[in-house]
């Protein structure tokens, strides 16, 4: 095997300060777009309780429309 080659303090620096400024953006990110996603989530839900209180009516007036034999 190869041994090991030293590596330069000034890139080591470097390789670090990229992975905490990396965290630290991501954690500003994430506070930034979580609220936004909560918003759509929510109107996600309200939407979905009217599509689906839309399609429970259609479904009542296509069961009451049905020819039945008692007609």
């Amino acid at each position: 095997m190869v041994p090991p080659v030293q590596v330069s303090p000034l890139i080591k620096t470097a390789r670090w300060s990229a992975l905490l400024v990396g965290i630290i953006y991501g954690k500003r990110r994430y506070d930034h777009l979580k609220p936004i996603a909560a918003e759509e989530r929510r109107v996600e839900e309200e939407e979905k309780k009217i599509r689906e209180e839309k399609e429970r009516i259609a479904k009542e007036l296509a069961e009451a429309s049905q020819e039945t034999i008692l007609k």
